[in-house]
């Protein structure tokens, strides 16, 4: 290619020639308020404009002509002063009409020392207040200051429906002690629409990217960011936020009911359309507190390009999807749940993101926020690209990513996704696929010390909240301190048991006494860490059926059969997690872009399944044995967990006063079991709290009658026994009248 001829170009001409071509790394060195030598001038780029005068910012003083020195909108020219003034530029445009605007190059920069030192450092624990797009005003001027990381590039431009998506008009100011670029566009308003055109580190023009921290973003297929102020919302919820600690402790009863917004229910009466943030707070809270769960958690609700992803591949960490309304609406939202007495829960990836190309991937033109080498850079799973935690800035990025949900939306809890593919490097690759640790071994170090400082940071600043994390693997101390050597997360999933239990509950009764242990083998390791036991989404998906499509037998009996899974699960220790729909039934699998199969519950099999779940949470919440030590071995024992025969397994559960106790017993097999003996550990008489079997639920009406006496008959090792009735494919949840 021919070189340009530069050899007779002034240095004007060459910074002109800079500025037109958006080339220009130093911007403001050329453009705005300049002492020549002879005096001030002033520079400004403006394509499109017939002619620019610059006058006064409060009106008064002379109206100055500037120049027009190229064709493609460069003027400039003295301004007949030798110290410094607030001017305007009136400008007169092609298409006719005259504009006053404030220059974008007379202001100072925004970004302070401090915040400068701190993001280098990566230690900014609250970035995004001085990354993105944020409504302000500077020398009594409105405006947006606009600041993006791009370390590595030649130049950055914000470019919008302000500008005309042009990236010569608005090109920001480099910071390089910190690869931050800047600049306060004045005039921009609420609403505006942008994003940043990169040129890159090796001066080729990239994809127009999106705000990594834009606060709102257009509805999907659009990519634009939007500005949007994160100040004006007023918070109704100080009642919750000052109690919420009681609500998310160890000793306390955590039932979790798992939410895709846009699915849960529709409109189809309006095209199915999906329910707004405040029109599904009023439905889904009244749904939620009738239920008697205590937290909802939603399927990622971060900006996502693809719906079918279920927003597992973000785009937009910071900004709540537009597919349901605006950052407020979700704030309602959240503020909603709270006077429900409802804890928000949401989906937190920071796993991994989608390779679109207006998103981070290879932001500055160099792998910015992901590893360059694919070994380490790339999920084959998921087509996505993976974070580099090694990187100071991307670990900051990510961790004040957390605090933000909590600070600006009153989020209760994380629920991290896929753990696991972040804390191992060969995690589902082959050898020779994954580069070892600096160790020889497969552990990532650097996402390890990423996982701690999420949680040292979330716990520090919110005590009252939680971090539950997905993690599929035996990685030991997921829950436990990060002091201690732990990862510091609240809770961990229990993948096994839920696989275990669920592989259980498919085989016909008649063969489940050779698969026994898949009940009782969770709890070998129950209280090795602090567990959520979850029936999430993944197992109503891609050809797995839905929970109901997975029990054995005639109808009757897959209905019979989940009750009494739902009635073990309830009275496990663990707090409890269910996907929606999974409580009355849902016959088919989920479908991301239909309702839930409302009109089930017409059908009484269903409507009993939803009262079961309900009279579950209900004594999960009001019986200190069922929820006080969920976490804590002292909490359970057996009574019998060797009778395979009769597929019968049956347990105490205590609370922190040992004494106050209650009683599961469960039947998997249809057979009803006259003058079952079961060892108890107190004499009196025993009520019948719940019975799946129960003709309010669908069942058969078998059981107990209201209760029964125990008897001074030493059985399975305890002092005393009652003779029962045991109903079939039920369990009863028993505790003595005394308590």
């Amino acid at each position: 290619m021919t070189k340009p001829n530069t050899k007779n170009k002034s240095p004007l001409d060459m910074a002109i020639r800079s500025v037109v071509r958006a080339e220009c790394r130093d911007p403001f060195g050329i453009l705005g308020m300049h002492d020549s030598g002879d005096g001030l001038v002033v520079r400004a780029m403006l394509p499109g404009a017939v002619s620019v005068t610059v006058i006064g910012a409060d009106g008064t003083g002379p109206a100055i002509p500037l120049e027009r020195l190229h064709p493609d909108g460069f003027f400039a020219g003295p301004v007949g002063r030798t110290e410094r003034f607030a001017y305007r530029l009136s400008v007169e445009e092609e298409e006719g009409g005259v504009r006053v605007i404030d220059d974008p190059y007379r202001f100072p920069p925004v970004m302070g020392e401090l915040d400068r030192y701190l993001l280098g450092e990566g230690t900014h624990r609250h970035l995004y207040r001085r990354l993105g797009a944020h409504i302000t005003e500077l020398d009594g001027v409105a405006g947006v200051v606009f600041a993006v990381w791009a370390p590595n590039a030649r130049r950055v431009s914000v470019v919008g429906d302000f500008n005309n998506w042009d990236g010569r008009v608005h090109s920001m100011r480099l910071h390089p002690d910190c690869g931050v670029w800047e600049i306060f566009v004045p005039g921009v308003a609420q609403g505006a629409l942008y994003k940043y055109e990169i040129k890159g580190a090796n001066g080729s023009l990239l994809p127009v990217k999106a705000d990594p921290f834009g606060f709102a973003a257009e509805l999907p297929p659009r990519t634009a960011s939007v500005v949007y102020d994160l100040k004006s919302y007023d918070w109704q919820d100080g009642n919750w936020m000052a109690s919420r600690q009681a609500a998310s402790a160890r000793e306390a009863p955590v039932s979790i009911y798992e939410v895709h917004l846009g699915s849960w229910r529709r409109r189809p009466e309006e095209n199915n359309r999906p329910l707004t943030y405040r029109e599904i707070a009023v439905e889904l809270g009244a749904y939620v507190r009738e239920m008697g769960f205590t937290h909802i958690e939603l399927l990622p609700i971060h900006e996502h390009p693809f719906t079918g992803s279920w927003g597992y591949q973000p785009i937009g960490l910071y900004a709540p999807t537009s597919r349901f309304g605006s950052p407020d609406d979700f704030r309602w939202f959240v503020d909603h749940m709270h006077a429900e007495g409802i804890g928000v829960i949401i989906d937190w990836v920071a796993g991994h993101f989608p390779t679109d190309g207006h998103g981070l991937i290879e932001f500055d033109g160099t792998h910015l926020y992901e590893h360059a080498d694919p070994r380490q850079g790339f999920h084959k799973d998921w087509n996505t690209a993976i974070f580099n935690y090694g990187r100071k800035e991307v670990a900051n990025y990510l961790y004040s990513n957390a605090l933000f949900w909590m600070d600006e939306y009153h989020i209760d809890g994380l629920r991290v996704d896929a753990v696991a593919s972040m804390l191992y490097l060969d995690y589902s690759r082959e050898p020779g696929e994954w580069i070892p640790n600096r160790f020889g071994g497969n552990e990532n170090l650097e996402a390890i010390d990423f996982l701690r400082q999420v949680n040292r940071e979330v716990y520090g600043d919110h005590p009252g909240v939680m971090t539950v994390a997905e993690e599929s693997t035996a990685w030991p101390m997921v829950s436990r301190p990060v002091h201690l050597g732990g990862l510091g997360f609240g809770y961990k999933w229990n993948m096994g048991w839920m696989h275990d239990t669920l592989r259980y509950m498919s085989k016909d009764p008649i063969h489940r006494r050779y698969h026994h242990d898949d009940l009782t083998f969770g709890l070998l390791y129950a209280f090795h860490e602090n567990f959520v036991l979850p029936l999430s989404h993944d197992e109503v998906v891609h050809g797995k059926r839905s929970l109901l499509g997975r029990m054995p037998g005639d109808r009757w009996q897959r209905f019979a059969n989940l009750r009494a899974y739902y009635a073990f699960m309830f009275a496990h220790p663990g707090k409890k997690l269910m996907f929606m729909g999974g409580e009355f039934g849902q016959e088919n699998e989920w479908n991301v872009d239909a309702s839930l199969d409302w009109h089930l519950l017409e059908d009484p099999l269903h409507d009993g399944l939803r009262r079961c779940v309900g009279d579950l949470n209900r004594l999960y919440r009001e019986l200190p044995p069922l929820h006080q030590l969920d976490c804590d071995g002292r909490g359970f024992s057996w009574i019998d967990c060797n009778d395979r025969d009769n597929s019968v397994i049956s347990w105490i559960r205590r609370a922190a006063d040992p004494a106050d106790l209650a009683v599961l017993v469960a039947n998997f097999t249809p057979v009803v079991r006259d003058f079952y003996r079961l060892g108890v550990p107190r004499d009196g008489w025993y009520e019948e709290l719940l019975n799946t079997d129960a003709s309010i639920y669908g069942g058969s009406d078998v059981g107990l009658g209201g209760g029964c006496q125990a008897d001074p008959i030493p059985w399975h090792g305890q002092p005393y026994s009652v003779a029962l009735r045991l109903p079939p494919l039920a369990a009863l949840i028993l505790r003595p009248r005394s308590q």
